[in-house]
């Protein structure tokens, strides 16, 4: 077995796709298997490693995906088991991995297990399979504990029991419609062991494992201190995640990836601050975990050298790479985030330069290759769970994106042709604006957000093969002065100026910028909102 064959994660470019907004293949308004496999040619045309798809399996969809009633079948709204392995047949055809979304921590309260223990009444067995609990109050009317949903309002609630009465509450760390597996029941890790091997015999290369650091939960469910925490921050509840058990879980997961040839590789969703986050990646657990440092960043030097550097300390004492991440399907889009517009847009590209060129890993959002804006959603078009319970919602960053720049109702994204209607409704007022950000607009366009991304996928891969660059090398160096920021490595410097002045470049190779350089006097200078990476 070569080492590339087992290491390629350590460096590797993963595309993250939304199937629900990716490509419609059977014209039903949602993106498919089908479709992505149709669109597979675009990937391997950036130059990425892998393709990570965020949930397809059995599922009312009640958070898209991300309540699981079936977790070794696909659902019928985007496919079929066939679908599924011609996906991955063509993607390896390609040279592209697989990675598969793992929910772990809950299941759609539709799974089977969870209506059985509906049916079955409080002390069964079928409800330890979960978190049941009798109410507080003078008739059990209150809530077991204070917890609150991470997609806000109460973490519990009530069931109506089969004789009709009001009777026990059940734990739901999100929507009420995703109950929480009880990870402390023997037959849970049974369940979830026989999926990811499941989907790992199914030629799945890995997976990336939702809210990883959740599972378990504080022995006897006690109350939080201070429940007021922020909505869509799971880490805010300590006795809900981060519970020394769950690594004996990642340790059993690493030995079933490791028992394949090649082996497979396990990206855990840990939302925690980087020192807890990096004990989930010690050598005999998780192979990596998500840095979301940068995702949290402002548009800083300060800000992104703190994270960057704290980030890089940690790979060091860690020997897992950083994976870094500026855009996701949860998140608003980076162009907006960073204040919108043709500044927005420029950061964004910075970012996303930045991200190809730092040491390790990175994660690309779909669309942020085109430099997709967050879409504002009509309020009554919304469908994200969170929005309802919050007046948090994620959806302007799952719009379809587009492919075709003639506005025919989905620019390219649905088979169904003009009438088509697709899930998320597509931006109206500015039809032209988002048919410029097509695929097919910016082909070729050497100025465009599509071919930078491409540009620097082809000069990261030129880099590492003839190593200049090397993932692991802890000897990356954060620097700032000002507003500019340069991270330097065997003999490659990134500089990001991120302050409102153009700067003198620093000395070097000009081998790819994020924008144009302007001069200063008889030097050249990197304006504000402007990556460069160099050779030194």
């Amino acid at each position: 077995m070569s080492a590339d064959e087992n290491s390629w994660w350590r460096s590797a470019v993963v595309y993250q796709v939304y199937p629900r907004s990716f490509a419609d293949a059977d014209g039903d308004g949602v993106g498919d298997l089908a479709g992505v496999t149709s669109r597979l040619d675009h990937i391997a045309s950036l130059g990425a490693d892998a393709v990570w798809l965020t949930p397809f399996q059995r599922s009312p969809q009640a958070d898209h995906g991300y309540d699981v009633s079936d977790y070794l079948d696909v659902d019928p709204l985007f496919g079929t088991l066939g679908d599924f392995d011609a996906l991955v047949g063509r993607a390896h055809d390609l040279g592209l991995r697989v990675l598969v979304d793992l929910v772990p921590n809950h299941c759609s309260s539709a799974h089977p297990l969870f209506q059985a223990a509906l049916e079955a009444g409080p002390g069964s067995p079928e409800r330890a399979r979960f978190h049941f609990s009798p109410g507080r109050g003078h008739s059990g009317e209150l809530p077991p504990n204070n917890w609150p949903s991470v997609f806000g309002g109460p973490a519990w609630s009530r069931v109506t029991e089969p004789d009709g009465q009001p009777g026990e509450w059940y734990l739901h760390l999100y929507a009420p419609e995703q109950p929480d597996w009880n990870w402390r029941h023997p037959a849970t890790g049974v369940l979830l062991d026989e999926a990811l091997r499941f989907w790992l015999d199914r030629g799945a290369d890995g997976v990336r494992i939702d809210v990883a650091h959740g599972l378990f939960k504080a022995d006897g469910l006690p109350d939080l201190a201070d429940p007021d925490i922020e909505p869509m921050r799971l880490r805010g509840n300590v006795m809900a995640c981060d519970q020394e058990e769950v690594h004996e879980v990642y340790r059993r997961w690493r030995r079933i990836a490791d028992d394949f040839e090649p082996q497979r590789v396990l990206v855990g969703e840990v939302n925690l601050l980087p020192h807890r986050a990096a004990r989930y990646v010690r050598p005999d657990e998780l192979h990596q975990a998500f840095a979301f440092a940068l995702l949290a960043a402002p548009w800083d030097a300060k800000a992104w050298r703190t994270a960057a550097a704290g980030l890089l300390e940690g790979a060091a004492d860690t020997g897992s790479p950083v994976t870094w991440v500026v855009e996701n399907h949860d998140v608003v889009r980076a162009p907006t985030r960073y204040g919108g517009g043709e500044r927005g847009l420029a950061r964004a590209r910075a970012a996303l330069l930045a991200v190809l060129a730092l040491p390790g890993s990175a994660y690309v959002y779909q669309g942020q290759e085109l430099g997709l804006p967050e879409v504002e959603v009509p309020v009554e078009a919304r469908q994200d769970p969170a929005w309802l319970r919050s007046g948090v919602t994620r959806d302007g960053a799952r719009v379809p994106i587009p492919w075709h720049p003639e506005p025919s109702g989905t620019h390219g994204f649905s088979a169904g042709g003009p009438g088509a209607l697709p899930w998320l409704p597509v931006p109206t007022r500015t039809e032209a604006d988002w048919g410029a950000l097509s695929v097919d607009a910016q082909e070729g366009d050497p100025s465009s957000t599509l071919e930078l991304t491409r540009a620097a996928l082809r000069l990261r891969r030129r880099l590492h093969a003839d190593g200049v660059v090397h993932p692991d090398d802890a000897a990356t160096v954060c620097t700032m002065a000002g507003g500019l920021l340069q991270v330097e490595r065997a003999g490659t410097l990134l500089a990001i100026n991120m302050g409102d002045v153009a700067v003198g470049l620093p000395d070097g190779e000009l081998l790819l910028s994020s924008g144009p350089l302007t001069r200063q006097g008889e030097s050249r200078a990197l304006p504000p909102d402007t990556a460069a990476w160099l050779r030194r």
